[in-house]
């Protein structure tokens, strides 16, 4: 079973109304800050408590396998700030739970029908996420399951945003995930996931396209300053989402593949963990014309009990 899930996780990582702006071309890719290192996966009774800050960039337009032209997309900029809030608890070495609500902000700069430049600013909560967790494949808990729901509590109604820029999606989606983690070495140690975010209930006419993050990593355990010890970690995440659907999208401008490569130290004291990278894309492909960061960043502080 164990070799079943790795197997999946590796073959998904390889292969994988109104509006006063014109704003349809938003590649965000926020679901691939939900895949992270092996620290965040369970290890035994007890529970953690969290708090991820991610941010995110999109000021370069892109269509296909290349930087393009601004001349094509009404979208300037999007800079969001990504603040998630959370805990995990696992009742016995077989079951747990998670949830996670976040509160976003986000710039938003564009071109209006008038041709004038037009920015806004907006703060709200999003779309909160509520998933049980399964690790009774082997006593290490080492492989585990994670399954539940993303439902639609972010605001997606804003009047200025766009639908595909909204805070919220308006979905309700299924998630389904695995995970694995092993040593190669006694100091190296190896970690998949997969997460799988399907929306099932849609309304105001906007479907967001089906999205696919995967990460596989590995991370060394020899070294401490002090009582702290400190854990340099490699990535390559992936990121895949299908077009977006409904009267309220634009299929021909949504969309994409992305990998990037995240180098990233993790920091444990006692009970607290400190976890911070940053991802840079070396392959993206987007549908149509959109707007795609430099860079992605991630901090994530937690607290075990």
């Amino acid at each position: 079973m164990r070799k079943i899930f790795l197997i999946l996780s590796f073959s998904t990582f390889v292969f994988l109304d109104f509006m006063p702006v014109i704003s349809w071309a938003c590649a965000c890719g926020c679901g691939v800050f939900n895949v992270g290192t092996s620290s965040m996966f369970p290890s035994g009774q007890g529970g953690r408590v969290f708090t991820e800050y991610d941010f995110m960039d999109q000021n370069r337009n892109w269509s296909k396998d290349s930087k393009a032209s601004a001349d094509g997309n009404s979208d300037k900029r999007i800079r969001t700030s990504f603040t998630d809030t959370g805990f995990q608890y696992m009742f016995n070495r077989k079951w747990g739970i998670q949830a996670d609500l976040p509160y976003d902000h986000r710039y938003f700069k564009a071109t209006d029908d008038a041709g004038g430049i037009v920015s806004f600013r907006h703060s709200a909560v999003g779309d909160m996420r509520i998933q049980g967790i399964y690790t009774g494949f082997s006593a290490d808990m080492s492989t585990g399951l994670e399954f539940g729901f993303k439902v639609p509590t972010g605001d997606w109604t804003y009047p200025n945003f766009d639908r595909d820029t909204e805070l919220g999606t308006g979905s309700t989606d299924a998630l389904l995930g695995a995970y694995h983690r092993g040593a190669i070495s006694a100091s190296v140690g190896y970690f998949v996931q997969n997460l799988l975010d399907q929306p099932f209930l849609t309304q105001g006419g906007y479907r967001p396209g089906t999205e696919d993050d995967a990460v596989a990593g590995v991370d060394y355990n020899g070294l401490s300053a002090g009582s702290v010890r400190v854990t340099p970690i490699g990535e390559v995440e992936n990121s895949y989402r299908s077009r977006d659907r409904g009267w309220a999208a634009n299929p021909a401008d949504s969309g994409y593949e992305r990998i990037l490569l995240a180098p990233g130290l993790e920091l444990d004291y006692k009970r607290f963990m400190v976890f911070f990278d940053v991802g840079f894309p070396v392959y993206q492909h987007i549908n149509g014309d959109q707007l795609v960061a430099g860079s992605l960043y991630k901090v994530v502080v937690s607290y075990k009990f």
